[in-house]
């Protein structure tokens, strides 16, 4: 073959092996980390059809886009491969080529050469030429094969497109309930309390509810909740629809979490720190992990009032790990049977209350708000490892409240109420999105959010409602303001409680007051949590509330449970699972 056009296959097939390599380069550093189930998508789903449960022909658009999403995703995956294929035939092309074009040299009789002669510096350029395309094309190979979806650490794609969607939307005729994106950590889990069962008992075995509730006030800790079935009315005393029952090893007042058959809660007093696991059907305490041997953790524990505590703060989860952190700084995690995974002291907070800010999980980081009079701050910590991703400093004074995640635009939103604003963060890196001032005092309650809208309100200041989009306020209210109690919201309507007994509800694009329920002697520091339509809200003194969720807001149950509940309930299909001053709990609705 003629010399030329060997050279010329050469030169066009390096050249396409460096173009094609740099365009494979690019698209690991625009795709690393992503899968189908991506937080922001399939949480932005989650919250459309929690605000949205009884909308039938809202549920079949989000299949619909859920399946697009899906698709697109496995055809990347294709393209990926195609390009791997078509990198290395063209490699072949080059080296082969190449190799055809210098066969003839390589008997050429040796000769003195300068070291200026032209034919030795043409020769040294095409092996450099070549070194270089090939270099190129290995690192090309090497960032494809990074960008694999099967050595990502987020959650595993499903095999097939069939069923996509159910990890999104509630049950159908034909297909199983899956709302949590870690609902595969879910099934895995009851599958291996399955296997430690006796055959006989394994059939007998009550199907575990793929709904969780992984962190205060549910997931993204936005008071709502996609359980279905949920009990209405029980007898604590007489054990009509109590499941199981039982003492609390510490005191607490920290809210239970549901992650597949699991519940956490934590406990603590002079005397140690513990995180405790549950079985969700039986009641059974499977273990407890210690918070010991602590590089940092004060020898003596701090001060606190007595309704704080030490351990005041909800524990969070991601189906995969579970996280504790106390009033003394001290963070603990363990997978999901137990076994201590990391731990660390952040400092003890300056708190002249006790610290009190829940734990939030998003995805594979745990968000952790700390401010205090020491140094305010937000951390996000992997999970899995406790390595630091981002912290922001903050200007806040101490706080007690607790971060949340809301969707706007299809993007989550990390917002944080404090003194003296309310702060919306990038959850994936800290980022400020915008902040406004308009809080005072002191900052219990945690903020709420529904169709792009963030709401946040604190007794001695304001009801505040911000276009989440701009951080623009909306509107303002100051008619009745919650203390402790966080307010929950839907598209038409917010939701709160006051320390003082009121229950009161605001037209959500006016901030309009609407109608009000007075509990003279009552007291609420539990949040309301909406499910099925309906908002379920514990005063104090352990009596259970059920209002409808809409413009009417009837009371529809009220009933006393005899036990003291300060804690907000955590809810799965069937079942509520509540912790009072001195017991947990599970009411099922069979």
């Amino acid at each position: 073959m003629n010399k030329l056009i060997l050279r010329n296959i050469a030169i066009i097939s390096a050249l396409f092996i460096v173009t094609f390599s740099t365009m494979l380069i690019t698209n690991y550093f625009q795709v690393r980390g992503t899968t189908p189930l991506q937080t922001e998508v399939v949480e932005t789903l989650k919250q459309l059809n929690d605000e949205n449960n009884g909308n039938p022909a809202l549920q079949e658009q989000i299949r619909q886009l859920d399946l697009l999403a899906r698709k697109a995703y496995f055809v990347r995956i294709d393209h990926l491969m195609v390009g791997v294929y078509i990198l290395l035939g063209m490699l072949a092309v080059f080296l082969v080529s190449a190799r055809l074009y210098f066969v003839r040299d390589k008997n050429i009789p040796l000769k003195a050469i300068d070291q200026m002669d032209e034919w030795i510096i043409k020769s040294k350029a095409r092996k450099y030429v070549g070194w270089i395309a090939s270099g190129i094309a290995a690192i090309a190979l090497i960032f494809v094969v990074l960008s694999s979806p099967y050595l990502t650490t987020t959650e595993a794609a499903p095999k097939t497109e069939e069923g996509a969607t159910a990890a999104i939307l509630p049950e159908t005729e034909n297909e199983p309930e899956q709302i949590n994106p870690t609902d595969s950590s879910a099934i895995e889990t009851a599958e291996a309390d399955s296997s430690k069962l006796p055959a006989d008992s394994v059939s007998k075995q009550i199907p575990v509810s793929k709904i969780t509730h992984n962190a205060f006030r549910g997931n993204n800790s936005n008071g709502i909740t996609s359980a279905k079935g949920v009990p209405v009315k029980w007898d604590l005393g007489g054990g009509t629809h109590i499941a199981w029952k039982h003492d609390i090893p510490r005191s607490g007042f920290n809210s239970p979490v549901i992650n597949g058959n699991k519940v956490f809660i934590s406990g603590a007093d002079e005397k140690a720190r513990e995180l405790y696991c549950y079985d969700l059907t039986t009641g059974e305490q499977l273990w407890t992990l210690a918070a010991v041997n602590i590089p940092g953790s004060p020898f003596k524990m701090p001060e606190t009032t007595e309704d704080t505590g030490l351990a005041a703060s909800t524990v969070a989860t991601n189906g995969k790990q579970v996280c504790a952190i106390f009033a003394s700084g001290d963070l603990i995690c363990a997978d999901m049977e137990g076994k201590k995974l990391w731990a660390k002291n952040l400092g003890m907070p300056d708190n002249h209350y006790g610290y009190a800010s829940s734990l939030l999980s998003f995805g594979n980081l745990l968000i952790v708000q700390y401010d205090n009079q020491n140094s305010p701050k937000v951390i996000a910590l992997d999970m899995a490892t406790g390595a630091e991703r981002w912290s922001k400093s903050r200007k806040e004074k101490v706080t007690w409240s607790s971060p949340i995640i809301a969707y706007v635009n299809n993007k989550p939103q990390l917002v944080l109420m404090g003194n003296p604003a309310i702060t919306a963060y990038n959850p994936n890196n800290g980022e400020q999105l915008w902040r406004v001032e308009c809080l005072s005092g002191e900052v219990g309650s945690s903020a709420c959010s529904s169709n792009g809208v963030v709401y946040g309100a604190s007794e001695y200041a304001t009801l505040v409602a911000i276009n989440a989009t701009d951080g623009t306020v909306l509107w303002e209210a100051n008619d009745y303001l919650p203390e402790v109690s966080s307010p929950v919201a839907t598209k038409d309507f917010v939701y709160l409680a006051t320390s003082y007994g009121t229950v009161a509800s605001y037209d959500s694009k006016t901030g309009k007051l609407g109608k009000v329920h007075d509990f003279s002697g009552s007291q609420f520091y539990s949040s309301p949590i909406i499910a099925e339509g309906k908002i379920f809200l514990f005063s104090n003194d352990g009596k259970m509330h059920v209002f409808s969720a809409d413009a009417e807001f009837k009371l529809l149950q009220s009933f006393e449970t005899g036990e003291n509940t300060f804690a907000t309930p955590a809810f799965t299909d069937n079942k509520i699972v509540v912790r009072t001053e001195k017991s947990i709990y599970c009411v099922t609705a069979n």
